[in-house]
């Protein structure tokens, strides 16, 4: 009797689903969300603030939000924000803290990777 316990991906949607379901597939499919919602969220922020111009009952996205969205694994997302929507840009908070925060998430992603490949 065989067994067969090594089940392989037969067609590309099967691989897509085995990549999306490993770790860092998961991670990946996370930080593309994310990134994506933080990107957005830094254009509806600078829409509202140009909107508040004239219409002063317009409510803002609070900084603590774009923070801890970034922080979340949007960071690439909030620069992007930044560049495109040129909004933020003055801010030496987040001129500085969105790269830092994106330093800080390179440096542990790059940790788990060597942690889980190390030879030792």
């Amino acid at each position: 009797m065989q067994t067969n316990l090594d089940i392989q991906p037969k067609a590309i949607g099967d691989a897509l689903l085995a990549f999306v379901g490993s770790p860092w597939g998961l991670l990946a499919t996370w930080l593309l969300v994310i990134n994506f919602i933080t990107l957005l969220v830094f254009g509806l922020d600078k829409w509202k603030a140009k909107r508040k111009e004239h219409h002063e009952s317009t409510r803002r996205v609070p900084e603590k939000t774009l923070f801890l969205l970034s922080a979340a694994g949007g960071s690439v997302g909030a620069l992007l924000g930044m560049k495109i929507f040129h909004h933020k840009t003055l801010h030496k908070t987040f001129r500085f803290g969105i790269p830092a925060i994106l330093l800080l998430q390179i440096i542990v992603v790059a940790g788990i990777w060597v942690y889980f490949h190390s030879a030792w």
